[in-house]
């Protein structure tokens, strides 16, 4: 077909066609687990990972994927070939695999068909989606860096019925996050220079001491040493695993720390005492989209802290990505 297509429930279907009922659970309880990963020179890019993570999520949440990871690895892969063909040069394409419960019980069209009222039908929804990687979004990561702002607390523990870790689709907080931080009423008139709708201001949830994105994990550089988030806590991430493997590549010391973010604003706002003697030297900001890129100011209601951008340990591990992948990053996401 001479258009892009989508993937839903064992058939390929046009894009402008893929939609999700009414009645499903992803819908009407946002019962979504979600995956999102990148693809360089049009082939996915650390897919193996991307799908156990996938899959493990799905088991934690009780959502039914009954096709192997040979089958899941054909469909994403065929979708990427086709949809990759209406890309312009130099484009890249994000693969959004879901999957959610199925159809609702107690809703009338699946009434009849349902056991027991208030039960959800065996089967789940399954589909895969992909755009064009908006490479202008991201951008001002890579000229002038990322602001973190804190916009509030969603507090959730290690064992939740819904751990942090867990990536779904339930992003309500994520949502009211970024209105937040882009409300002239808030406490965050400082970001009117830059202005607020900065595609590179990223508001930041805590969870206790711990801090996460909606589009990458935080991870903290004193001095050489790299220090990643505890997992437990925050969301799990395929780009800290790379980052990781680069760490070692380089022969950069890295170890996983609890590490209370308040402090390196304001220490009268940490419940857990400062471990580390002083602030980072550099934060990075780690994402399926843009892979890794440096925090130039990092805020709190009317307070903030500015690091020096770009950072020695940042430029090392966006090299060491370029290297691996076998093309600049960097250019990418800032054009020729």
């Amino acid at each position: 077909m001479k258009q892009p297509l989508a993937y839903y429930n064992g058939r390929f279907v046009p894009y402008a066609e893929a939609a999700l009922p009414l009645d499903d659970a992803g819908f009407v309880l946002g019962a979504t687990v979600v995956d999102n990963v990148r693809t360089f020179r049009h082939k996915l890019f650390r897919w193996p990972d991307h799908l156990a993570r996938f899959r493990h999520d799905c088991s934690a949440c009780y959502v039914p994927l009954e096709l192997t990871d040979a089958e899941l690895t054909a469909i994403a892969e065929e979708l990427v070939a086709h949809n990759a063909q209406f890309l312009p040069a130099g484009g890249e394409l994000q693969l959004v695999t879901f999957a959610t419960p199925g159809p609702v019980g107690y809703y009338p069209r699946q009434s009849l068909a349902c056991s027991a009222a208030g039960s959800t039908l065996a089967r789940g929804t399954l589909g895969m989606v992909s755009y064009p990687l908006p490479f202008a979004r991201y951008r001002k990561f890579f000229t002038n860096g990322v602001t973190l702002v804190i916009a509030g607390i969603q507090p959730a523990e290690a064992n939740a019925l819904v751990p942090p870790r867990i990536k779904h689709r339930s992003r309500l907080h994520w949502h009211v996050a970024a209105q937040v931080i882009r409300d002239p009423r808030s406490d965050c008139r400082w970001l009117l220079d830059p202005p607020a709708t900065d595609p590179s201001v990223v508001p930041v949830v805590l969870n206790g001491s711990s801090a996460d994105t909606a589009i990458g994990a935080i991870i903290a550089v004193f001095g050489q040493t790299v220090i990643f988030p505890d997992e437990r806590n925050v969301q799990k991430s395929i780009s800290v695993q790379v980052i990781r493997q680069l760490c070692d590549t380089l022969k950069l010391p890295h170890h996983t720390a609890p590490l209370d973010v308040r402090q390196w604003l304001n220490p009268v706002w940490a419940d857990t005492p400062d471990t580390t003697g002083h602030s980072p030297t550099e934060l990075l900001l780690a994402g399926t989209a843009f892979c890794v890129a440096g925090v130039q100011r990092w805020g709190f209601r009317n307070q903030y802290c500015d690091f020096a951008w770009p950072g020695p340990i940042l430029q090392q591990l966006q090299a060491a990505w370029s290297e691996l992948v076998g093309l600049d990053i960097v250019q990418q996401f800032v054009g020729p």
